[in-house]
């Protein structure tokens, strides 16, 4: 049977496409909140871990950094054998989510700090199937607004991080166990969610390999080479920020003489989340108006917000508070940009290999800031200015991107946007 098409039914056509790629975004987005909550699940209770199992402040620090190096090598393996090329994206992610969870579930059965640094990275291996190949399915939807696709995906991810913050609170009553019990029980479900819902779109693009021998010409190209830059100093604060904020903030409140573990996760669980409104902010500013000042302008404030907040280590009350939630949304408002960035300025032939490499040293770069914050606490004998080791990065960064910006090639950023 022929169906004939009537003037009106290719607008109606678009408009249907329209509604399902927002549709579903959305599903996608909510997988991916559900899915990243094991990232941090382990850091929202990392004084409780420390009671219960006596760990040093080396093993703290691998709550997250166990995670960290996990991603970089699974997503570095997953580049180098192009796994999202061979493996339906859904499925990837699906399993990967699966695979999460199960890891995340392993520290129920308190398996020593070997047992606790090994898990930890596994669940790093599993997410680094997630939120790249994530990025990728959305991109395969969006060709228009994709800018904005792309940063509430990264919202997705920020609020996932966030949400095992938001259970410590709300379980401050209940044994720390069901902080990791929600968090694998919500990866679950994320999972269950990419398997059935999550769908690639009509506009695929090519394989982004990885291929080593074109490093040397990603370091030579200076406009790059200034984005690299400014990625690195954004990951030299971010995910140091986003580990140790539940420890400044227990340790601020009891300054303030009002201790409260509950509000502090509640509050480090608030100014995380604030960064869903910075990516979509950012995403809207820097489509708009201007790519490389909206990324430094975000890392300027950011920089400020951490030198601030020791400051009002002490109170008041709302002026920290306030700190810490500006300080959520500019920390992570300039994330997409950087990638964005690569894809606009860099040479097709290599954006696949640029874009591993910037992801690689991001993440490798956060380990090392992870590990100093808490020895630059303990030198200064307190953690009331800990945050300043988190200054330099974002300024460095900001500085990159304003220089990006004088160089001609900048106007190919944000079609002319720079």
């Amino acid at each position: 049977m022929v169906c004939q098409l009537g003037p009106d039914s290719a607008p109606k056509a678009i408009i249907v496409e329209d509604t399902h790629r927002w549709r579903v975004l959305g599903l996608l987005c909510l997988a991916v909140v559900l899915s990243l909550t094991t990232w941090f699940s382990a850091a929202a209770i990392t004084p409780e871990l420390r009671a219960a199992w006596h760990l040093s402040g080396a093993i703290e620090a691998w709550l997250t950094n166990g995670v960290q190096i996990g991603f970089v090598a699974g997503a570095l393996i997953s580049s180098l054998v192009n796994l999202p090329d061979v493996v339906r994206l859904n499925r990837l992610m699906a399993v990967s989510s699966l695979l999460a969870a199960a890891a995340n579930a392993c520290l129920l059965l308190q398996p020593g700090p070997v047992g606790i640094v090994a898990a930890r990275i596994v669940t790093g291996v599993a997410l680094a199937g997630v939120y790249p190949p994530a990025l990728k399915l959305v991109s395969t939807w969006f060709i228009r607004e994709r800018g904005l696709a792309l940063g509430a995906t990264i919202g997705a991810l920020t609020l996932g991080s966030a949400l095992p913050h938001l259970f410590r609170a709300l379980t401050g009553s209940f044994d720390w166990r069901s902080v990791l019990l929600a968090a694998s029980a919500a990866t679950l479900i994320g999972s269950a969610l990419f398997w059935f819902f999550a769908s690639e779109g009509p506009h695929a693009f090519g394989k982004a390999m990885f291929d080593p021998r074109q490093i040397g010409e990603i370091f030579r190209d200076r406009p790059l080479l200034l984005v690299n830059i400014g990625y690195l100093g954004h990951m030299w604060e971010l995910y140091a920020m986003w580990t140790w904020l539940l420890t400044y903030a227990r340790a601020a409140l009891e300054e303030q003489g009002q201790p409260s573990p509950a509000f502090a996760s509640l509050l480090t669980f608030c100014a995380i989340a604030a960064g869903v409104a910075g990516c979509l902010l950012g995403g809207v500013l820097s489509d708009r108006f201007d790519r490389s000042l909206t990324t430094a302008g975000m890392m300027i404030v950011s920089a400020l917000c951490a030198l601030a907040i020791g400051f009002v280590f002490h109170g008041p009350l709302w002026l920290f508070v306030l700190i810490a939630v500006v300080w959520g949304i500019s920390v992570i408002g300039d994330s997409a940009q950087f990638s964005a960035v690569v894809t606009e300025l860099g040479d097709r032939r290599f954006v696949g290999t640029a874009l591993s490499v910037q992801l690689g040293l991001g993440f490798a770069l956060t380990v090392l800031v992870i590990g100093l914050i808490p020895h630059v606490a303990a030198l200064l004998g307190g953690w009331r200015w800990a945050f300043l080791l988190s200054v330099p990065g974002p300024l460095i960064g900001a500085a990159a991107m304003l220089s990006l910006r004088r160089l001609t090639s900048s106007t190919k950023m944000a079609g002319g946007k720079r």
